[in-house]
């Protein structure tokens, strides 16, 4: 399996015009790239294809200064970054979702580039990363490297330098502990787990919305274009990107504490793109990161040998766990559920049970129990 590893880059200033420099010529080219294959199509009704386009990278470099001193596997995978994009276009279109074709990247809409094979083009050596045309860039290597390296993303983010590496790594299942559980995301309280746990919403962006709002005026008195205006873009970046990484720590301790303590997990496949659409709650769905804490269970489960199961959403909450009476006049400011079978629970820890019942009934059948899971079975 491939797992990413992130490590904060520190480059000397020399090194970090360099890094401008490269992205620069990366945004350039892949901006030439589009234009090439929109012209192609709309002119002649041709198609410019990936490999066609990657021949001409030895070209770009000798007729651009800027590219001469760039390593060709750079430019090689921005062709390929862009072959993506409009891979998704197409499978977009026949899916019959808003398309989105491939839009040129301006200036601050190009973070990144990457090498695709290691030892030519990067290298760690010693304590620090060497690129090429770049140099021995000092990395803060905060934990082990684990695998076999196979490809590095260079990436800028509010005015910091990250090497994200892609290594070859072997699952280390975890001892099995013969537990499942039902997990129930929500607003009130972050998670409700079937056993009546429950983890409280820190808010992130809630709490730090006066100081966004500080951060918003100052970039709205500067001058467009301006220097100052450029420092207050940066001071607002970096103020998003504590609230983002706060959030993501927790949620992947949170998914850390699950995947060790339970074999299989059962949570809602919810359609989160749909549930913001409600403006009084897009604030909160968003500040949770529902999607965020999925991918990341989905993704440890897969290298832990867990399972996770998504299951179907509807009336989780209406149901009784008990007798599966359907509560149809239940509102969200109902926050227990009293049932005639003298079931008394709150809403979410109702949902949660309903949630782990629903699992082992799709998987298994309605007769069948999450102890009857396969050994075999592969993680979601």
């Amino acid at each position: 399996m491939l797992k990413t590893f992130v490590y904060r880059l520190y480059p000397s200033k020399p090194q970090a015009r360099r890094l401008d420099s490269t992205l620069e010529t990366c945004r350039r080219w892949y901006n030439q790239c589009l234009a090439e294959r929109r012209d192609a199509y709309q002119q002649r009704g041709e198609t410019a294809g990936k490999f066609a386009q990657l021949a001409k990278v030895k070209e770009y470099k000798a007729l651009n200064p800027h590219a001469k001193g760039i390593h060709s596997h750079v430019l090689q995978v921005v062709v390929s970054d862009l072959d993506k994009a409009f891979q998704a276009f197409f499978r977009r279109v026949k899916a019959g979702e808003t398309p989105g074709y491939p839009r040129f990247r301006g200036r601050n809409r190009f973070d990144s580039f990457g090498f695709k094979e290691y030892g030519n083009g990067f290298k760690a050596d010693g304590r620090r990363l060497r690129l090429s045309g770049i140099g021995r860039v000092a990395v803060r290597w905060n934990r082990p490297l684990e695998g076999q390296i196979k490809t590095v993303r260079i990436w800028r983010r509010a005015g910091k330098w990250y090497a994200c590496f892609a290594c070859e790594t072997e699952a280390t299942p975890l001892p099995a502990t013969g537990r499942e559980i039902g997990v129930d995301v929500g607003i009130a309280s972050l998670i409700t787990t079937s056993e009546g746990a429950k983890e409280p919403h820190p808010g992130w962006y809630r709490a730090a919305q006066r100081m966004l709002r500080v951060r918003q005026r100052c970039v709205a008195r500067q001058k467009k274009g301006s220097a100052s205006r450029r420092k207050a873009v940066l001071a607002l970046q970096r103020q998003h990107e504590r609230i983002a990484n706060a959030r993501k720590d927790y949620l992947k301790k949170l998914a850390h504490r699950l995947i060790t303590q339970y074999d299989r997990i059962a949570l809602e496949d919810l359609r989160i793109t749909n549930m913001v659409r409600n403006r009084r709650m897009a604030k909160s769905i968003l500040d949770a990161g529902w999607g965020c804490f999925v991918r990341r269970l989905t993704s440890k489960a897969a290298e832990a040998g867990r399972v996770v199961l998504l299951v179907d959403p509807r009336n989780t909450s209406k149901t009784c766990s008990r007798c599966g009476h359907i509560f149809a006049t239940l509102s969200l400011s109902d926050r227990r559920i009293d049932c005639g079978c003298r079931l008394s629970l709150d809403r979410d820890h109702n949902a949660a049970v309903n949630i782990l019942k629903r699992a082992g009934q799709a998987r298994w059948g309605v007769s069948g129990s999450l102890d009857s899971l396969p050994q075999e079975a592969a993680p979601l």
